[in-house]
Order: C-alpha cells, then sequence, then structure tokens
C-alpha cells in the first residue's frame, strides 16, 4: 500500500467508526426511558399532599413542600412571602387556626414533563384558637408545580379571599 492508499484506508475506518458511535448513540437514547408527563390525578394528589401537612400543625412540614425559591402570596396575609423563613412564618401563625382545606372546583394545567399548574377554588375551615368558633374563608387559588429532582415542589402559590362572598 502507498502513502495515500494508506491514509485513505485511516480516513474511512475513522469515518466509519464515528458513524458507528453516532448511531450506537442514537439507538441508546432514543431506547432510554423518556420521562412521562404527570397525569392531571398525581398534580392533584399534591394539594391533598400539602392539606395533610397542613393537619400536622407543623410549619416547617408545610414549608418543606416549597421550593427553597417559591413565592407565596398568602390567603390571610398581605405579605409576599419569598424564602423559607418567610413561608414557615407565614404557616406558623396560619396553623393556629388549625385549617381544613377542601377544593370546590380545579383546574389542572399540565405544561411538560416537568411543570403543572392547578388553579381554582377552595375554601378553608378555620378554628379560632381563644373562642373555639369556626369559621368557612372562601378563595381562590394558584398553585405551579415543578419537578424537582425527584420532588414535585410549590413554586408559585396565590391564594386570595373571593372578593364577592
Amino acid at each position: 500500500m502507498n502513502r495515500k492508499t494508506r491514509i485513505r484506508a485511516a480516513l474511512v475506518t475513522a469515518t466509519a467508526l464515528v458513524t458507528a458511535a453516532t448511531v450506537t448513540v442514537g439507538v441508546s437514547a432514543a431506547g432510554a426511558e423518556q420521562p412521562k408527563k404527570p397525569t392531571k390525578k398525581q398534580i392533584a394528589a399534591l394539594f391533598d399532599g400539602w392539606n395533610k401537612s397542613l393537619q400536622t400543625g407543623d410549619s416547617k412540614k408545610v414549608a418543606a413542600r416549597y421550593a427553597k425559591d417559591a413565592v407565596l402570596l398568602p390567603t390571610v396575609s398581605n405579605k409576599i412571602r419569598t424564602n423559607p423563613a418567610a413561608i414557615t412564618d407565614y404557616f406558623d401563625h396560619f396553623l393556629e387556626n388549625k385549617p381544613v382545606g377542601k377544593k370546590i372546583k380545579s383546574y389542572i394545567n399540565i405544561l411538560d414533563n416537568n411543570s403543572a399548574i392547578d388553579a381554582g377554588s377552595y375554601y378553608f375551615i378555620l378554628t379560632d384558637p381563644k373562642t373555639g368558633e369556626k369559621r368557612r374563608v372562601d378563595a381562590r387559588y394558584t398553585y405551579e408545580y415543578e419537578k424537582r429532582g425527584s420532588q414535585w415542589l410549590i413554586v408559585n402559590h396565590h391564594s386570595s379571599v373571593m372578593p364577592e362572598g
């Protein structure tokens, strides 16, 4: 073999190896299991988990359901909460009323494999810690969830008392 023939053979071999590697990677990626979009039922269950965390009376457990960079526009406070300490502080006070939430109407939008929005209306039964008197607070809400790692977290939560109540 002369030098030109050897160079051509080396180039052909290198090209074939690169092509084979590219095809192998492509087939591996195509065969890999892609994350699936969550179902509306799975997203609806995130509220149920949040509501159950309220029942523990532990503000840190409730706040753990929020991302570190979450924004909370709470129902019974004018202060916007934008970090774990502020969110925990809100729930320190809110949980004194032993809130129990119940969804009335929910509209869930699955945005992609890792994000979804649940918006609608709900109410809370709150118990006055001094008198034991119960009252119902009707509100509208929006929860925006993101899957971070393997965990679904609240990244935005807006809740406001119904204007016509």
